[in-house]
């Protein structure tokens, strides 16, 4: 087994080579790794959440709760990982572009110290339009999960 593979056979992604296919940056970058990947069909997104995440002081002093809706981005971001690496996108000349998300649900907060396990699935391709179903897991309990679609387009000039 090479030092990239997992016990499951998919790929590691480290965060070198996360930087390297995303453009997006802290405090906006929401993927730590990424560990099950195979081209075309699924990846495992890994986040780690701690207390020194921007929003916490604002989403709720006291009682700090990462925002669903950057759940979901974390799960983009994890599907854009796969379409990057699986269509060699080059982040120099490409973005990868949410196009919408349907059927989230939330079942219980994420909160510091928690780590998100994010299996994401491929739903659908087609050309540079894949359709994903994804979950977010911490300690193996549901804590959100949708489905959400992304496209490869070229970044502007």
């Amino acid at each position: 087994m090479s030092e990239h593979q997992t016990t499951s056979g998919g790929e590691s992604i480290e965060i070198s080579e996360v930087l390297q296919r995303l453009p997006h940056r802290y405090p906006f970058l929401l993927i730590d790794r990424a560990t099950d990947y195979v081209a075309n069909t699924s990846i495992r997104g890994i986040k780690n959440v701690t207390i020194n995440e921007p929003f916490f002081p604002g989403h709720f002093p006291g009682a700090p709760v990462m925002p669903g809706v950057l759940q979901i981005e974390a799960l983009a971001q994890t599907g854009a990982l796969l379409m990057s690496k699986t269509l060699e996108a080059d982040i120099s000349k490409h973005l990868i572009l949410f196009m919408s998300v349907e059927n989230a649900r939330f079942k219980r907060p994420v909160m510091p110290g928690d780590v998100m396990e994010m299996p994401v699935e491929v739903l659908f391709q087609r050309r540079n339009i894949f359709k994903f179903r994804g979950r977010v897991e911490v300690r193996g309990e549901l804590a959100t999960e949708c489905e959400f679609a992304a496209m490869k387009a070229d970044r502007p000039a």
